[in-house]
């Protein structure tokens, strides 16, 4: 009787082998904390802030307790609300459009760019117009650094600063990317970024961060994000939340920030052999000239169909996919009934049944990383 050996699973996202690396480092980082106790507002929390502006080239830092706080703390401080409009692409994750709504504003949902996923300048200046039909004041646009590279950051700029509109950049799978030379977390009025366990820079629980060069701005970030408090804490001078990263997080960021140049490289890396490997056999991922990307995910097109069948013969083979969306956010119950651009959004509502996403991380050696491109293609042909 014939046996065969099940192949060994293969990580979608390896943070095991990056906690190897790290080993003591982060014992030590966390043993720190524990010795001192000031698991709020610690010494560590200060430190990543000054990290992390060192790193993005950002004026000011403001860490926080998720991405999603990040976006909402931003729109708090600017005050948006009842009868603002924000403009948001619709292919994305529920809380780029989520904040908007949670404050009574109106976010207006538009389409992306075909080839990098980003939201689409010509539908950005459609959804001005589409806001502005339903009485709404168009006040911000949410571009979304999507898998990984920055969304066209010139021409958002261009459209946002001729409406009088501001510019709040979702980087929470973009941080460490980079566009004109430029890094992420210096582009309009605020950058948001998260710090989710699986992003490409990511802690241990949930954190985030804002980036500004805004000194009033940062100074109105920090209120909010303790309970909207002035001179001390039981003079609280505006609404706000608790949204504070806890000592631990960071102190765990501190020492993953050191080899995140490191990190990005070999993601780099990786792609460029997905690429090379499976260029020829389905829609492959293409970085924009003069832009970088950290490769928050890599995400493959199947327009012909096939996504399911692909999917399910690598998971046999111990293999994991993923897909990031299957409803843009304009297809989902909560979202369905908020404005969209004139035209509709074909782009996304393609890209939703077309997406697939393969593992992708730091780590992934070349003999793995052959082991899926090998299914992948087999798959296919089959």
């Amino acid at each position: 009787m014939n046996q065969h050996t099940p192949a060994q699973a293969i990580a979608f996202i390896d943070i095991i082998e990056q906690r190897r690396r790290l080993g003591k480092r982060i014992d030590d980082a966390v043993a720190r904390v524990l010795t001192h106790c000031q698991f709020i507002n610690g010494p560590e929390v200060a430190r990543l802030e000054a990290d992390l502006a060192e790193f993005s080239g950002a004026k000011h830092v403001v860490a926080c307790a998720s991405g999603t706080d990040a976006l909402l703390m931003v729109l708090m401080a600017k005050k948006i609300g009842p009868g603002d409009a924000v403009i948001c692409p619709t292919f994305t994750f529920c809380a780029t459009g989520e904040v908007v709504a949670l404050l009574g504003a109106t976010p207006v949902f538009v389409d992306v760019d075909e080839t990098t996923f980003n939201i689409d300048p010509a539908s950005l200046k459609e959804g001005i117009v589409a806001a502005r039909k339903r009485g709404l004041k168009p006040r911000a646009v949410i571009p979304v650094d999507l898998f990984g590279q920055p969304a066209d950051h010139q021409a958002i700029s261009a459209i946002a600063e001729a409406e009088g509109m501001f510019v709040l950049d979702d980087a929470a799978q973009g941080f460490g990317a980079s566009y004109e030379g430029q890094p992420l977390g210096t582009f309009g009025l605020a950058t948001a970024t998260s710090f989710f366990p699986a992003k490409p820079l990511g802690c241990y629980g949930d954190g985030g961060a804002i980036f500004t060069d805004d000194a009033e701005l940062a100074e109105t970030l920090r209120s909010v994000r303790v309970h909207g408090q002035g001179s001390d804490k039981y003079d609280n001078v505006r609404l706000g939340l608790t949204a504070r990263i806890d000592t631990i997080q960071a102190a765990i960021l501190i020492e993953k920030l050191k080899i995140f140049p490191d990190e990005i490289a070999a993601r780099n890396a990786a792609a460029k052999r997905y690429n090379e490997g499976l260029g020829n056999a389905v829609i492959v991922p293409r970085v924009e000239q003069n832009r970088t990307s950290v490769w928050a995910q890599y995400t493959i097109r199947l327009p012909d169909g096939g996504r399911d069948g692909l999917a399910a013969t690598l998971k046999a083979q111990g293999i994991p996919t993923a897909i990031y969306y299957p409803k843009s956010l304009h297809q989902q119950t909560a979202y369905r009934d908020f404005p969209v651009a004139s035209g509709g959004l074909p782009v996304s509502e393609k890209l939703s049944r077309d997406v697939i996403s393969l593992p992708m991380h730091a780590y992934l050696d070349e003999p793995t990383q052959e082991r899926i491109i090998k299914a992948v293609r087999g798959a296919l042909s089959s």
